[in-house]
C-alpha cells in the first residue's frame, strides 16, 4: 500500500511539475493571452483537412495582436506551434497571441490522424 501510495504522490508530482513549465509566460517568441481583453488588430484562420493545412505559409506581424482560430473541415486534426506557445483543437480553437520575435515557427497536426500525419506541417512567418 505505501508503495503503491509513493508511486502515486511522484507521480502527481511530476505531472504538476509538466503543467506548472509549460505554463511560463513569455517563451518562445509570443505572449499567449488567452482572449482575456485584449483586442486583436488582426485575425488568422488555419483550416485543416486530410493531411494538409489549407496554406504552406501563413503570416503574421510582430508586436501585433493577432487571433488565431482553428477551423477542422474534415478529419481530426489539432494544430500545434510550439514556437509561438499556440495548441488548437476542436474544443479549443481560438487563442490571441502576441508575436514577439520575427522569425518562422512550424505548424504541425496535434493529434495522430492516420498515415499522412508527420507530412502535415506549414510554417508561421512573423515579419
Amino acid at each position: 500500500m505505501n508503495v503503491k501510495k509513493s508511486i502515486a504522490i511522484a507521480a502527481s508530482s511530476v505531472l504538476l511539475l509538466l503543467v506548472t513549465a509549460c505554463n511560463t509566460d513569455n517563451a518562445g517568441g509570443a505572449n499567449t493571452t488567452g482572449n482575456n481583453g485584449i483586442t486583436p488588430e488582426a485575425e488568422l484562420l488555419i483550416k485543416a483537412s486530410n493531411y494538409q493545412f489549407d496554406q504552406q505559409q501563413y503570416h503574421l506581424k510582430k508586436d501585433v495582436p493577432v487571433k488565431i482560430t482553428f477551423k477542422n473541415d474534415s478529419g481530426y486534426h489539432g494544430v500545434l506551434i510550439p514556437g509561438l506557445r499556440v495548441q488548437l483543437d476542436q474544443k479549443n480553437d481560438s487563442t490571441v497571441i502576441v508575436p514577439t520575435e520575427a522569425g518562422e515557427y512550424e505548424v504541425a497536426c496535434s493529434i495522430m490522424c492516420g498515415s499522412g500525419h508527420g507530412s502535415m506541417v506549414s510554417t508561421i512567418i512573423v515579419e
